[in-house]
């Protein structure tokens, strides 16, 4: 039986990897867990992600964004053998932590991520108010001047007076097409 360290009980452990693997790694060390027979020391594996709103072509699409680009994180007690079927993953480029040692997450920082996680519906993050100066960053409008006339939170949809030829002319715009100015 490998040593384990009294102070290492049952933790959650950020592990570095290339960018763009996270999933990758997730799947390999997964496999590697198995192949190992490490399920009693190495629990789950998890590349944290969470639906963000962006506008594509025009169109608003929810899409999965990494929390952390770069690290997968992982539930594990680490004793010698499971730290290094961890660290000898493919893509893995160590844990985070002081030199050998890995640092593992509070309890804390892991109930604010899966709060983050468990997020189903993405919400709308509308930083104008009515009668603030915008400037339309996407769309048939692109580039002009405007100045917020209503607000529609539920669907995240803003009117703005637009001044074209000499007047004022209401369009109704996704909260991503603006900025402030």
């Amino acid at each position: 039986m490998p040593k384990q360290t009294g102070e290492f009980g049952r933790n959650w452990y950020a592990v570095h990897t290339y960018s763009g693997y996270e999933d990758a790694v997730s799947r390999n060390l997964k496999q590697r867990i198995e192949s190992t027979g490490m399920e009693e020391k190495i629990f789950t594996v998890l590349v944290p992600t969470e639906k963000k709103i962006k506008i594509k072509h025009g169109k608003r699409k929810v899409v999965e964004e990494k929390i952390y680009p770069g690290y997968v994180l992982v539930e594990m007690v680490v004793t010698d053998d499971s730290w290094y079927v961890v660290r000898n993953t493919p893509r893995v480029t160590g844990f985070v932590g002081s030199g050998t040692t890995p640092t593992p997450l509070s309890q804390e920082e892991m109930d604010v991520l899966q709060k983050r996680m468990g997020v189903e519906e993405p919400k709308f993050k509308i930083e104008v108010g009515v009668g603030d100066p915008i400037k339309i960053t996407d769309g048939p409008f692109k580039d002009f001047d405007g100045k917020v006339s209503s607000i529609d939170e539920e669907r995240g949809k803003v009117k703005v007076l637009v001044n074209m030829f000499g007047r004022n002319t209401p369009v109704e715009l996704d909260s991503l097409q603006i900025k402030k100015l």
